[in-house]
């Protein structure tokens, strides 16, 4: 019996035509689609279908029931380079299935006794990353989208398929398999890099901080982390949604204190097309984009008052309103804060408001800064070295320099310990770190300065008029050496205005 009959009239001939072009092909040397050819009569050197040189043997299945069809698609995709199995219905196809992984499947709508959706609901049961393509006719079209809709990459009409349309068909539904493989892994290399295991400290402090992170991970709890700039508050909050229930969804990072005021709160909360000058089309703000999973809300004590009063009704209602609109979206989102503010004294003095501060400390975290755990550098400056030094580069630091990293009251924290190992790695001409690739900063930290008093004065008014000028100049030079003649940092250091700081400096150079 003619394998073919099955078809219908145009399907039969288009088929026939399709075999008998591929055995002719096939008797002069050459195959289905895109040969490379080399001239030469080596058998070593014989003609190679040129995705072969290019891919990895991948694995197809064909689900077809007419076999001369079957015969033709496995040929053409043989050519290609590809490792071939078929099946004729969906028993023998789900036996395949089973013992054996394929990359792609390319599924018949209609088969005898199990139809296609019945054997792409297994598949999908068995195994969610194999790429599904179904196979149709003209009539079956809206079958083949139901089938999308159940989790099929795409389908093709059998009555229009032609060597290219399934050349380029496979090679896309391989590509969105091969970014998806991808985009697990980098998931799980994220995963691990932000496990507790990965935040390094052995201090007290430190411990009772991966204590409670562990604890409150699995909650949906709002969480304010409070600490210095550099001492690891984004670090912890990502370790917080990546060991949670939300992992698999989006973390979305929002510095408060680094977008303008007027751009805030459509990057909060979105904007409708019209609602503004410049608002020429609709726009999610970034709570929407998390939604289903974290937002992280760094520098919270720089947040407007404005936005204070919109942030405190997202975090009582669950909605959001963009810009202009009148309508509430409600949404579904963990908020973690952080701030390097005593947001406490912020409410005293009127910058921050009160119920929006005891919205977000349901659950406070305070990071110690570097000077409060010493214990914990040695471990951090191994770390870093592990992170920068290539292979072969430097391994190791001198004790003379990890001296210097141990009496250094680290303004920065953490940053600044990474930034300085990272430099040093670069600049050392040894397999060690030593005191001389260290900044000047470092190598001062442990002086002290001597004041002289003249035993005959006794008087505590004129010995302080002489000794508070030498004093604030010499602070003043630390603080500017330490900073790199950064002027606000410095002024920071010395906890007096930038106003102070330069009319000080003015009175020195006077």
């Amino acid at each position: 019996m003619n394998e073919i009959a099955g078809l219908t009239g145009f399907q039969s001939l288009r088929c026939s035509q399709l075999l008998a072009q591929h055995k002719a092909n096939a008797k002069r040397g050459i195959g289905g689609i895109g040969l490379a050819r080399k001239k030469t009569d080596h058998p070593s050197q014989q003609r190679i279908p040129f995705a072969i040189w290019l891919m990895p043997k991948e694995r197809i299945l064909v689900v077809e029931d007419e076999g001369g069809y079957r015969d033709y698609l496995a040929a053409q995709l043989e050519e290609k380079g590809f490792a071939v199995r078929t099946a004729p219905d969906g028993r023998v196809a789900l036996d395949l299935f089973t013992e054996e992984e394929f990359d792609l499947v390319l599924l018949d709508l209609r088969l005898p006794g199990m139809d296609g959706l019945e054997v792409l609901k297994h598949f999908k049961n068995l195994s969610v990353e194999t790429q599904i393509v179904m196979m149709t006719a003209y009539g079956l079209v809206q079958s083949a989208v139901e089938a999308i809709k159940r989790g099929a990459f795409d389908y093709i009409t059998k009555e229009t398929l032609t060597p290219e349309t399934l050349n380029l068909t496979v090679l896309k539904a391989l590509e969105q398999r091969r970014l998806k493989r991808e985009n697990e892994r980098l998931r799980a290399e994220v995963r691990r890099k932000y496990t507790f295991e990965n935040i390094i400290g052995k201090s007290r402090a430190m411990r009772e901080v991966f204590q409670k992170v562990q604890r409150i991970a699995s909650f949906k709890s709002t969480v304010l982390i409070y600490g210095e700039s550099g001492t690891g508050k984004e670090m912890i909050a990502k370790a917080i949604h990546l060991n949670s229930p939300l992992r698999n969804h989006a973390f979305v990072t929002v510095n408060c204190g680094a977008i303008p005021e007027t751009l805030l709160e459509s990057e909060l909360f979105g904007h409708i097309k019209g609602s503004f000058t410049g608002a020429f089309r609709t726009k999610k703000g970034l709570f929407e984009e998390a939604d289903g999973g974290t937002i992280f809300l760094d520098e919270i004590g720089e947040l407007p008052l404005g936005l204070q009063v919109k942030l405190l009704r997202v975090l009582q209602e669950h909605t959001i309103r963009r810009i202009g609109d009148t309508s509430e979206i409600a949404i579904d989102v963990r908020v973690i804060a952080a701030t390097s503010r005593d947001l406490l004294r912020d409410v005293r003095d009127g910058r921050f408001r009160e119920d929006l501060f005891y919205r977000l400390n349901i659950i406070p975290i305070l990071l110690p800064p570097l000077r409060e755990r010493p214990e914990d550098i040695p471990l951090l400056v191994q770390h870093f070295l592990r992170k920068h030094a290539g292979e072969g580069s430097v391994g190791d630091i001198a004790s003379e320099a990890m001296q210097l990293l141990l009496q250094y009251s680290w303004p920065g924290n953490v940053r600044e310990l990474e930034n300085i190992v990272e430099r040093a790695v670069v600049l050392s001409d040894s397999h060690s770190i030593t005191p001389q690739v260290l900044p000047a900063e470092l190598k001062h930290a442990g002086q002290e300065f001597q004041v002289h008093v003249p035993e005959d004065c006794l008087s505590i008014k004129r010995t302080l008029k002489t000794l508070v000028p030498a004093i604030e100049r010499e602070l003043i030079q630390r603080a500017l050496e330490r900073t790199g003649n950064n002027r606000t940092r410095a002024a920071k250091l010395l906890e007096i205005s930038h106003r102070s700081l330069l009319y000080k400096l003015k009175e020195m150079n006077g």
